[in-house]
C-alpha cells in the first residue's frame, strides 16, 4: 500500500514536468476540464481498487488452489514466461473491448479524452479491471500463484502511463519490439485509417501478427468519433451504458437485443445516442470559466488527491466507518467537481449533502461533537435559501445561469 501511495505523488510530478515542458515549446497539451476529468476518473479508479483489489487476490488463489493444470514454481524465466502471457492475454481483451459492446462501455472511458498525455494514463476505472481478469483467470488455471500475477500486472500497467504522452517522438529499433507512445497515438487517434489499431500493451508484435498495426504518419485527432457532449463525472462514466440501455429499449425481439448488447459499436444508432444525451444531459452550454471558479475545482481536486494518499497508506489502519465515510465523501465530491463544471441545477443541493455527510461522521465518530454538528446542520437547512444564493452568485460567472437537467 505504501509503494502505491507513493506512486501518485510520482505521476503527478510526471504530469507536472510534461505540463512545464510543453508549455516551454507553445504546446497546449493539457486543458483544464479534460485534466480535471481525467484524475478525478483516476482517483475513483485508485478508490474502487483499495476496495476490490482483495478480491482480486481472492480469485486468482481460488483458481490456482483448486484448479491449477501445473505447479509453476518463482524462477525468473517463469517470471519472464508469465509476462508475455500477460501482455498476450491483454492484447485479446483490449481487442474484445473495441469490438463488444458490452466491454466498450467500460473501455470507452478511457478513450473519452479529447487529449493525449499523461493524466489520460490516469484515466482506466475499476470496471475494466473486472473484465480484464475474465481473461487474466486463465493464469492461475495454467498453475501461476496470484502473487506473481499480481506483481506482473503492477508491472505491466505502470508501463502502459508511460506510453500515454505527446512528448516522446519515435524511438527507431524500439519501434519494431514494443509498444511506444508513437503507437499509442495511433490507438487513440479518431482518424478513420487509424480506428482499431495498436492493441498492444507492451509489445508491438502482436498487433504485426494478428494485422492490427498501424504507424503513425500523419497528425492525430484524438478522442471519440462524437466526442462527448459533457465533462460530468457520471456521464464520462455511465455514458455508453444509457446508450446501451436506450438502444436495447428500442429493439423489439431478442435477437437485436443481443447483437446490441454482445455486437459491434458501429451498430449503435446517433438517434439513441441523441435521447440519451435530451434526458441527461444540460440543454445549456457552459461559458468561459473564471479563475475564481478554476480555483474552487483545482482545490477540490487537490483535496482529493491528497485523501486519496492517505487513504491508499493509511487504508489497513483505519476503522470501518472512518474507511466508508472518506469513500463516500471523496465520490461525492468528484461528482461535484463534474456538476460544478458542467454548471448544473443540482450542484448546491449536492455541496449540502456533502457537508451534512461531513456532520454524521463526526458525529458518529466523535459522539462529543453531536450538538455543535446538529446546530449546523440545522442552521443551513434554515438558511437554505440564502446560502444556495450566495452561492451561486459567489463561484458562477455572472453572465451564465445555472444549467438544469431535464
Amino acid at each position: 500500500m505504501e509503494l502505491l501511495a507513493l506512486a501518485i505523488p510520482f505521476f503527478l510530478l510526471l504530469m507536472g514536468m510534461e505540463y512545464y515542458f510543453s508549455t516551454q515549446k507553445g504546446k497546449k497539451y493539457y486543458k483544464f476540464t479534460d485534466t480535471v476529468s481525467n484524475l478525478s476518473i483516476g482517483i475513483f479508479d485508485r478508490l474502487c481498487g483499495l476496495i476490490f483489489a482483495g478480491s482480486f487476490y481472492f480469485v486468482y488463489q481460488f483458481l490456482h488452489k483448486h484448479f491449477a493444470l501445473f505447479t509453476i514454481n518463482q524462477h525468473y524465466w517463469q517470471w519472464i514466461l508469465l509476462f508475455v502471457l500477460v501482455d498476450f492475454l491483454w492484447y485479446w481483451y483490449h481487442r474484445f473491448s473495441h469490438t463488444v459492446n458490452i466491454f466498450w462501455a467500460q473501455h470507452v472511458v478511457h478513450h473519452s479524452s479529447t487529449e493525449f498525455n499523461f493524466a489520460v494514463g490516469t484515466r482506466i476505472t475499476i470496471f475494466q479491471s473486472f473484465v480484464r481478469m475474465l481473461f487474466w483467470c486463465i493464469l492461475p488455471v495454467v498453475g501461476f500463484p496470484a502473487e506473481m500475477i499480481l506483481g506482473i500486472l503492477a508491472i505491466h500497467g505502470a508501463y502502459s502511463f508511460f506510453t500515454h504522452t505527446r512528448t516522446i517522438g519515435k524511438l527507431g529499433f524500439l519501434e519494431k519490439i514494443i509498444v511506444t507512445p508513437s503507437h499509442h497515438r495511433v490507438h487513440h487517434a479518431s482518424n478513420e485509417e487509424y480506428i482499431d489499431k495498436n492493441y498492444g500493451g507492451f509489445f508491438i508484435v502482436w498487433d504485426k501478427l494478428f494485422g492490427t498495426f498501424a504507424e503513425e504518419k500523419e497528425a492525430v485527432v484524438f478522442g471519440l468519433t462524437t466526442p462527448l457532449k459533457s465533462k460530468s463525472f457520471l456521464w464520462q462514466l455511465f455514458h455508453l451504458w444509457v446508450h446501451l440501455y436506450f438502444e436495447f429499449k428500442s429493439k423489439i425481439n431478442s435477437a437485436e437485443k443481443l447483437k446490441i448488447v454482445f455486437g459491434k459499436p458501429v451498430l449503435l444508432s446517433k438517434k439513441t445516442q441523441i435521447l440519451a444525451e435530451k434526458r441527461f444531459l444540460s440543454a445549456k452550454a457552459v461559458g468561459k470559466i473564471s479563475t475564481l471558479f478554476k480555483k474552487y475545482v483545482v482545490f477540490q481536486m487537490a483535496l482529493s488527491l491528497v485523501c486519496i494518499t492517505f487513504l491508499i497508506y493509511f487504508w489497513n489502519y483505519l476503522n470501518v466507518s472512518t474507511q466508508i465515510f472518506s469513500s463516500l465523501l471523496l465520490i461525492i465530491t468528484l461528482v461535484n467537481c463534474g456538476a460544478v463544471m458542467e454548471q448544473l441545477s443540482w450542484v448546491f443541493d449536492l455541496e449540502l449533502f456533502r457537508g451534512l455527510i461531513l456532520l454524521v461522521y463526526l458525529s458518529y465518530d466523535f459522539p462529543e461533537t453531536f450538538a455543535i454538528n446538529t446546530f449546523v446542520a440545522l442552521l443551513a437547512l434554515t438558511f437554505y435559501t440564502y446560502i444556495k444564493e450566495q452561492y451561486f452568485s459567489y463561484y458562477l460567472l455572472p453572465t451564465n445561469k445555472v444549467g438544469k437537467t431535464n
